[in-house]
């Protein structure tokens, strides 16, 4: 993903979307800004600099400013699962189990590229709490990501993705650990095991836990 700057005098300022094509440009400017500037950082002038929109856009596609970057952050945390989910699935014949532990290292040897979006959601958490409609939205993508993976665990395990499904509350245990290894790697990274390290130690910990 390319890095947020302005153009040099010799690229002369950047060109402006066709006018129907304002509501992607400004979704790519936010997650590019969202790595670059994080969450609070990023102001509407930044958005339409880095867009080639105006100030109108964010209001007639979005609403406003936080919105519009509420949005983006789905979007970035959907291509990231959909790129784990790739790797996965990408091995032929490979065992649910396999798939399974596939994606999470694929995970762990992300985290680093995943920091600064992580980073953006935290921020956005503090901004939502004062504010109904963004809380809502963050809810709803919140939401999306659980349906999205839990369809990944139904194809592994078998059954449906419907809400109380088995794939449906593997899925929320799933995120709930994504969520504290993220935040782990952020606060400590030196402290987390590597990916087979930690699989190592759940196999064996399962192993003794679970009757033979």
């Amino acid at each position: 993903m390319s890095r947020h700057r302005a153009p040099t005098p010799a690229e002369g300022p950047r060109a402006a979307p066709a006018r129907g094509s304002h509501r992607e440009a400004l979704l790519d400017a936010a997650k590019r800004l969202l790595r670059d500037k994080g969450y609070a950082r990023t102001t509407a002038r930044d958005l339409v600099a880095e867009s080639g929109t105006n100030l109108a856009s964010i209001g007639y596609h979005f609403g406003s400013k936080e919105a519009l970057l509420n949005e983006a952050l789905g979007q970035a945390f959907a291509e990231w699962t959909e790129r784990l989910d790739a790797i996965a699935m990408a091995e032929a014949g490979a065992k649910p189990l396999e798939r399974l532990v596939a994606g999470w290292r694929a995970m762990f040897a992300d985290l680093e590229g995943a920091r600064p979006i992580f980073v953006a959601f935290l921020e956005a958490l503090a901004q939502a709490e004062r504010s109904d409609d963004l809380r809502a939205q963050l809810a709803a993508q919140y939401e999306e990501t659980r349906r999205q993976l839990a369809e990944t665990v139904a194809g592994l395990i078998g059954g449906d993705a419907a809400a109380g499904s088995d794939a449906d509350v593997v899925a929320s245990f799933l995120i709930a650990v994504c969520d504290g290894v993220l935040i782990q790697s952020f606060l400590v990274p030196g402290r987390l095991p590597a990916g087979d390290d930690f699989f190592a130690a759940l196999t064996r910990a399962l192993a003794s836990a679970l009757p033979q």
